[in-house]
């Protein structure tokens, strides 16, 4: 699990400019939280009117989409709603533990959406869903069964935090479109807005490399393809692709009129993202113990790490930026 740890960014003195803060919060993080709310509540509904994985998943698919828009961020209500939205990694095996220990009980919190925020976080979100949805120890289940309840009760779970974590962004975002405002302990300059968000940025494309990517690939003589984020529902691959989309489109933003010459090393960065992306032969990284199906990831993570270059060479460069401590790191 993320070990969260304190934003540090520099501002270098020279060529002191600012970046577009509120076109990042207005345009990208309150529509990204917002649409994913939308999402949830659909997928909350698709398996409130028939519980089955073929009815439900292709809500969730929508759903998980809709996350990867601002799934990496760890600032703000992010900080700590994210974890139980999207508990991964989990090498330990917490989530099947603790779905089986619920079926096998049959507990009356699995039915009980009002009281289900109580259980471990583990067994919460979409990672839960997944699991349920997609694994065969689990998704054998019909109608009249209890994993069925439990299926509707994850999901309206899911709903309710989405759309807490969409109220939680629009009453925080004031916080940083006021920075440097008398009242505003939080930021006490423009400039501390723009380094959070620009690190939060950095600090996505680093989870995707490091984790999304280097963690299946493990080393060469042990790889791990079975600890792949959602490799279940065959989404590894979109999952990454997604998260650098999401990074491409907040660095836009936060660019925003700013960057005269626009962002043409992040444009290219992003396209070789998508390149290497399209010779991946399985989205779910189970081949990952071929060497050529491992060498084809491995391109995609040095296309992942090129995109931070290229956004720190468009945009860091020209703002006077540089980026200091991860956002996001750990187990």
């Amino acid at each position: 699990m993320r070990v969260l740890l304190p934003a540090l960014v520099a501002l270098a003195l020279a060529a002191p400019a600012r970046a577009d803060v509120a076109a990042a919060v207005n345009d990208h993080l309150l529509p990204g939280f917002a649409q994913f709310a939308e999402a949830a509540r659909a997928l909350d509904q698709a398996a409130r009117a028939d519980c089955r994985p073929d009815n439900v998943l292709p809500a969730w698919h929508a759903a998980f989409d809709a996350w990867l828009a601002v799934a990496d961020l760890r600032i703000g209500p992010s900080e700590t709603g994210a974890l139980s939205v999207a508990f991964w990694p989990d090498d330990r095996g917490f989530t099947p533990r603790a779905l089986s220990g619920m079926i096998a009980a049959a507990d009356a919190i699995g039915r009980d959406p009002a009281a289900y925020a109580d259980v471990s976080i583990a067994a919460r979100g979409l990672f839960a869903l997944e699991m349920l949805l997609q694994d065969p120890e689990f998704s054998g289940y019909g109608t009249a069964d209890y994993t069925c309840a439990l299926v509707q009760t994850v999901a309206t779970d899911l709903s309710g935090q989405a759309d807490a974590l969409a109220a939680g962004w629009d009453a925080f975002a004031p916080t940083l479109l006021t920075a440097g405002a008398e009242g505003n302990a939080t930021y006490l300059t423009g400039d501390e807005a723009l380094r959070a968000i620009y690190t939060q940025l950095l600090a996505s494309l680093d989870w995707t490399a490091d984790n999304r990517l280097g963690r299946p690939m493990g080393t060469f003589d042990r790889p791990r393809p079975r600890i792949a984020e959602a490799w279940r529902s065959g989404r590894s691959l979109r999952n990454a692709v997604l998260a650098a989309d999401a990074a491409h489109a907040l660095a836009h933003a936060l660019a925003d009129g700013l960057v005269p010459a626009g962002l043409p090393r992040t444009d290219a960065a992003l396209a070789q993202v998508r390149a290497a992306a399209g010779r991946i032969g399985d989205p779910a990284f189970q081949d990952i113990e071929n060497p050529q199906a491992r060498l084809r990831v491995e391109v995609l993570q040095q296309a992942v790490r090129a995109m931070k270059d290229a956004i720190e060479a468009d945009i860091g460069a020209t703002l006077g930026i540089t980026a200091g401590f991860n956002a996001q790191d750990g187990d």
